[in-house]
Order: structure tokens, then C-alpha cells, then sequence
């Protein structure tokens, strides 16, 4: 197997009780060729004199943003100064066990230029660092029990998610060809996810490589928290997905999609996101809802209003 360079990009935002483990974590790779670069999006928590420290020491780039841009620019930053064939974005709430690295080179090195993303399973950390399982259904003797998708995965993203986003290595050429994560959404994963998989295949590690911390102010946490700034970035993903959609079966999916991100536009009263979900709707379909009715309630929130949450 060749060494390609491998470009790990860390984004920090307010991680001081983790932002050392993420660090380590890469550090500890079994694989050698490997640039860390360490983006800090305007931390107040005193991230920033750890990350800073450890930089000094290890000799890792850090780029220290004022102010607070985001989890997209940020990680274009860091990619902008990235020189590897594959890239791992770790976020530094999270950690890479030690063969991450080396065991997604090997794969996307074997599988060949068709295949843009591997992606592999993931161990659930609570709290107080205790172990909760994995991400995908595993016996007590660690043997797969789910049925995981590769390949073409496109109708699968669209639909639903199914793998944890922390698990990806991708291949540079395919941030390339998208130009980096869209800058205008709160989030990237779905964005992503979409655009990717419509010109490559995705490929499977059947091995648990990456522990993730399950807090409740990450970015995944919030996003069926009330008026949450993630919702309508899920709208402008699906816009774009009816775009990319070639046919009857790919709509389908993203129908229901649609169908389930409006119901928790709803429940969490993103107005803008539901009416923008209506009009996808539309599109998508000939139906016999009220979408006109349903519009004005939106707009007028009569005190009944919260029944509707209910109903959908």
C-alpha cells in the first residue's frame, strides 16, 4: 500500500474539556504521513491556550478565529491550507482511534477513484466517558448485526441517515469538485452527503474507529430544539436535492424526507423552513392537503396553533 498524505482537520468551538483527547488522538495514529491542522472558531472557554500549547510542542498548525464564523468556513479554512490526498474533518469533541487513518487509506487505496468516502462505525460515549455502545447494531461478541449499505448510497442519504458523520474519510478530489462545504448553511453533513454521493460510492469499514461524545450542546444535539438554526439549512439542502434527483424513486425518498423534516419544522416553529418545505412539497407532488390553509396558519399562529403538532 502507497502513503498518501492524510490531512486531519480539527475544529474547535468551546471543547476545553476535550479538545487535548482529539489531539492526542491523532497524534497516536498507527499511521505516519499525516498533517494536523487545528481550526479554533472563536472559543471563550480557554480552548485556545490548550490548543495553542500543544501546537508549540507537536508543531501542528492552529488557526485562531475572531470572530466566530461557523462550522463550514471554518473547515474550509482548514482545508484551503491542507495538502492531502484523503481528509478526515474531527470535530474536537471527538476522538480517532489509534488504526483510523490507516484503515481507511488502505480501503479507498484498494476500492479505486469511483469510490469518494469511506466511512466505518463509531463508539457512543456518554457524559461522563462511559461507553454506550456503537453506532450500528453489534452482538456481544462485536459481530455486525445491521445490513450497511455501500456503494451507490445516493436514494439512501437522501431519504435518511444511517452512519454517524464523525466515521468519514474523504478523498480530496471530491471536496475539490464541490468546493469545500457550502458556506451559507449552519451545518454540513447532509450537504455533503448528497452532493457527494450523486457522483461517488461510498464504502464500508467494518470496524469501530472513532468514538464519539454525545453532549447536549454539540451541533447534532440541536437540531430538533425549539426555532434551532439547522433547520432551514435542511430546506436549502432538499432544494438542491430536487435538482440532483434523476428519478421517480430518488423524488420518493426525498419526499419523505420532506415529509419528516416539516413535521419537526413544526414542532420546533421554524416558520420559514415549514413554508419553504410546503413549496418543496408542492413539487414534489399532487396532493390533496390544504397547503394554502396551511401557509396562513404558519403565518398567523392562532393561540390553537400548537394542535397542529399533533395532527402532523
Amino acid at each position: 500500500m502507497e502513503n498518501p498524505l492524510v490531512s486531519i482537520i480539527c475544529l474547535c468551538h468551546n471543547h476545553k474539556d476535550y479538545v487535548k483527547q482529539a489531539i492526542e488522538s491523532v497524534l497516536l495514529q498507527t499511521y505516519d504521513n499525516i498533517e494536523l491542522i487545528l481550526v479554533d472558531d472563536a472559543s471563550t472557554d480557554g480552548s485556545v491556550s490548550i490548543i495553542e500549547k500543544m501546537s508549540l510542542i507537536h508543531g501542528f498548525q492552529a488557526i485562531i478565529n475572531t470572530p466566530n464564523l461557523g462550522n463550514c468556513k471554518s473547515f474550509n479554512i482548514g482545508f484551503s491550507l491542507s495538502k492531502g490526498k484523503y481528509i478526515i474533518d474531527l470535530a474536537t469533541d471527538d476522538q480517532l482511534l489509534p488504526t483510523r487513518v490507516f484503515e481507511g487509506v488502505k480501503n479507498l487505496e484498494a476500492k479505486g477513484v469511483s469510490f469518494g468516502v469511506n466511512f466505518c462505525d463509531v463508539e457512543l460515549i456518554n457524559k461522563n466517558g462511559k461507553s454506550i455502545g456503537t453506532h450500528f447494531k453489534r452482538d456481544s461478541n462485536g459481530k455486525l448485526l445491521d445490513n450497511i449499505p455501500e456503494g451507490d448510497i445516493y436514494k439512501i442519504l437522501v431519504e435518511r441517515y444511517f452512519f454517524s458523520s464523525p466515521s468519514t474519510m474523504m478523498r480530496r478530489t471530491v471536496l475539490e469538485e464541490l468546493g469545500g462545504y457550502a458556506e451559507n448553511l449552519s451545518y454540513e453533513d447532509f450537504d455533503f452527503w448528497v452532493r457527494s454521493s450523486r457522483n461517488y460510492k461510498y464504502s464500508f469499514t467494518d470496524k469501530v474507529l472513532v468514538k464519539k461524545n454525545i453532549l447536549s450542546k454539540s451541533l447534532s444535539s440541536i437540531q430538533y430544539q425549539r426555532k434551532n438554526r439547522h433547520c432551514l439549512s435542511t430546506a436549502l439542502v432538499c432544494e438542491k436535492v430536487i435538482k440532483l434527483n434523476k428519478t421517480a424513486e430518488e423524488n420518493h425518498a426525498l419526499l419523505k424526507r420532506i415529509n419528516y423534516e416539516l413535521k419537526w419544522a413544526l414542532v420546533t416553529e421554524n416558520w420559514e423552513a415549514s413554508l419553504k418545505f410546503i413549496e418543496l412539497k408542492k413539487k414534489l407532488q399532487k396532493s390533496h392537503w390544504n397547503f394554502g390553509l396551511l401557509n396562513l396558519i404558519i403565518k398567523i399562529k392562532p393561540p390553537w396553533y400548537p394542535l397542529w403538532k399533533v395532527i402532523l
